[in-house]
């Protein structure tokens, strides 16, 4: 573990799953992303994925017990959390929890986009070879699903302290026809992209969100497949409902690190 510091502050760092069921996720995901799990420090509800031994994310079965939604939940690096906690609400943001901390390696805080998307900020010690979209034990890739990618960076820009043209940072924003895409050492690792959403939709599949893509050698796995809706649904990319209902993205690919699904 290192301290976050000026190369990594605004990058993805971590993923977190709101669950129900911590057994019932654990076996899920090791069906379909090979990772094997440990308990985390934070009690009995609470465990660690790791591919290859190393850690990749978290899972929390507290959505039953604080009426929490089940979700994926992306967390960005930051050097402060409360200065960080002032830029989100001084640019329009939310913020649900925290700055809480996690001795002994930081602190943490959830909070929500203008739009409503949901992301967490991390200060504290990060996995300095966690990288999304690059290396072993990359655990995927990230995109923002939001009514304008534009008005999106600049509010993510500014909260979690981006570079825009080579600046300097961890991270770099580009504009690419019609997306944002943030890269970290010339690595694409979030896209943010424009499109018909609504707050208070019905399915979740058309709400303001962060989707997490996965990288797997083949699609077969046992959750529910959802068709239709702005997410991807082909022979190669599926989206993708947990048993618990956390929505995420299954990319196919013969390089990807992961094991194939059984």
């Amino acid at each position: 573990m290192v301290l976050v510091t000026a190369d990594l502050v605004g990058a993805p760092c971590w993923l977190s799953l709101t669950a129900r069921d911590l057994k019932g996720s654990e076996r899920f995901y090791n069906a379909v992303l090979g990772w094997t799990f440990r308990r985390g420090t934070l009690g009995r509800a609470y465990s660690v994925a790791e591919a290859g031994g190393v850690p990749v994310a978290g899972i929390a079965a507290v959505a039953g017990q604080f009426a929490v939604p089940v979700a994926w939940t992306p967390y960005f690096a930051v050097d402060d959390a409360d200065d960080a906690v002032a830029r989100i609400r001084e640019r329009g943001g939310t913020v649900a929890v925290g700055p809480v901390p996690y001795p002994p390696r930081g602190r943490a805080a959830l909070a929500a986009d203008r739009e409503g998307a949901t992301f967490g900020i991390w200060e504290g010690g990060v996995l300095s070879n966690w990288q999304l979209g690059d290396g072993a034990a990359a655990p995927a890739w990230l995109e923002l699903h939001t009514k304008n990618a534009f008005d999106a960076a600049v509010f993510y820009g500014e909260a979690l302290q981006w570079a825009a043209d080579g600046g300097p940072g961890c991270c770099e924003v580009s504009y690419e026809h019609d997306q944002v895409v943030l890269r970290r050492e010339g690595e694409a690792v979030a896209r943010l992209n424009s499109g018909p959403v609504e707050e208070a939709a019905p399915t979740p599949q058309l709400r303001p969100r962060w989707l997490v893509h996965f990288q797997v050698r083949d699609l077969k796995h046992g959750g529910t497949i959802l068709p239709g809706g702005p997410w991807p649904t082909g022979d190669r990319e599926a989206a993708v409902s947990d048993p618990d209902g956390a929505l995420f993205t299954l990319d196919q690919s013969y390089a990807a690190h992961w094991p194939v699904a059984p």
